[in-house]
């Protein structure tokens, strides 16, 4: 069972708005990297019983004949590690919106071993979705050599501004790592919002209005309007993608940002980018990393890579989208969000379409 990239943007995408947060959020997304440098409770290493049991269910699941994709977590039977599972959901979910976890042995798998595992996680951590419109279940993270002007930037070596994926929760798993730089980099987005709130209280209403975000084509429409910030119930919700933002043109080639859109984007990058407040990783072969699309921002550094194809930076990319309990007044919100969000995208695609045609 998966998700369509269609589905998964509407479920991510569909978040309540009650008002606008006017004061310091307190709470466990709200951390900062001089912080959690300190503590070792956001990693952890699988056990060795916790890799048995994995490569137990890895022989089930091929035993199946099934394909990647029809797959179910049925399929690959956990018993004793999806109790761990349900702490990292509910880590990513409702706590610090980050975990990361060691010691999977992909040195001694074939890559579609590895991918067999990493996508019957995802359906013990949520349901998987799609990441292009071409369906692909698991992203490949890793240089083309394309560039980088025409194609989503994990597909090139350069560095990648902080951002987020349109899924509740995004997760890595490294295959190989690049010979130099390409580090993980993350920052809460519930802390660079506490601290723009702080510094300019005056530019905090523009985040819960519409940028357009270019779309690089995919979905037949060349940009769509989205909210950055999201407030209900207690819970700050954020979408951010200061690149695409930025990139996003019109018909005549023109930008859409204003000068207050820049000053809005400039210093949100410069708090998310100080010091304090982003965490770096280096991942090695066989760490996984699971983060909140709603709460935590990342980024990536540039890369060199090795020369020998085999030895390239290689991540595979997996985008889950979770149930959610709420209040009844939460889920109409969310409803009628969801709604105003489909209406909204099909008035884009038949304006472009439009567009295109009398061009």
């Amino acid at each position: 069972m998966y998700k369509t990239l269609t589905a998964q943007t509407i479920h991510y995408f569909a978040r309540p708005q009650s008002r606008v947060l006017r004061e310091p959020l307190n709470n466990p997304a709200a951390w900062k990297a001089s912080e959690v440098a300190q503590r070792d409770d956001w990693r952890e290493t699988l056990t060795d019983a916790d890799v048995a049991e994995i490569e137990h269910a890895l022989s089930c699941a091929k035993r199946t004949g099934k394909r990647m994709g029809d797959l179910t977590k049925d399929d690959f039977p956990l018993p004793s590690v999806s109790r761990k599972i349900d702490r990292w959901r509910s880590e990513v979910q409702t706590g610090r919106g980050f975990h990361v976890f060691r010691g999977v042995p992909v040195a001694r798998w074939p890559e579609a071993d590895a991918e067999i595992f990493f996508w019957c996680l995802g359906q013990h951590l949520g349901i998987p979705g799609a990441q292009t419109p071409q369906a692909d279940l698991l992203g490949h993270v890793r240089d083309t050599g394309e560039s980088p002007d025409e194609v989503r930037h994990y597909r090139t070596r350069v560095n990648i501004n902080f951002h987020c994926d349109a899924a509740d929760v995004g997760g890595l798993l490294c295959l190989h790592r690049a010979k130099r730089g390409g580090k993980s980099r993350i920052a809460s987005s519930v802390s660079v919002y506490n601290d723009l709130l702080r510094r300019r209280p005056d530019l905090v209403d523009r985040l819960y209005e519409p940028f357009m975000m270019d779309t690089k084509g995919e979905g037949g429409v060349r940009y769509l309007p989205v909210r950055p910030c999201r407030f209900d119930d207690g819970q700050l919700r954020t979408f951010y993608h200061t690149d695409y933002f930025r990139s996003a043109v019109g018909f005549a080639g023109d930008s859409m940002l204003s000068a207050d859109d820049r000053a809005v984007l400039d210093l949100y990058n410069e708090i998310a980018g100080s010091r304090e407040m982003y965490l770096d990783m280096d991942l090695e072969p066989g760490d996984v990393q699971l983060l909140s699309n709603h709460t935590v921002l990342h980024a990536r550094t540039d890369y060199e890579d090795f020369v020998e194809a085999e030895r390239k930076r290689h991540l595979l990319r997996l985008w889950i989208s979770l149930p959610a309990r709420a209040p009844l007044a939460t889920r109409l919100r969310t409803q009628r969000s969801r709604l105003g969000m489909v209406a909204t995208a099909v008035g884009f695609k038949v304006g472009h379409a439009i567009r295109r045609a009398t061009n």
